[in-house]
């Protein structure tokens, strides 16, 4: 059995998330790995589970908080948070 990292709760379901950096982390639910792992819009704090969006390297949930924060609309926006750009 394994050990989650955010909960301690010891479970014989627990998996391994495999970052990029190569770090390795234990969960024993989806909801402890997003909670550990999943980046935050820096317009409204809230977690980005799904896409989100990316301008210049700064990570947002959606376009309209992208918009908000990044300086209006004719910011470059993308809609895959970490997506390597082409």
């Amino acid at each position: 059995m394994a050990t989650c990292e955010v909960c301690g709760n010891d479970y014989w379901m627990a998996f391994e998330v495999r970052t990029v950096s190569g770090d390795v982390h234990t969960f024993d639910s989806f909801e402890c790995a997003a909670h550990k792992l999943a980046p935050v819009c820096e317009h409204c704090q809230v977690k980005i589970i799904g896409h989100g969006v990316e301008v210049s390297g700064r990570f947002f949930c959606c376009g309209h908080c992208a918009r908000s924060a990044a300086g209006g609309p004719g910011a470059e926006i993308r809609d895959a948070v970490g997506a390597r750009p082409a």
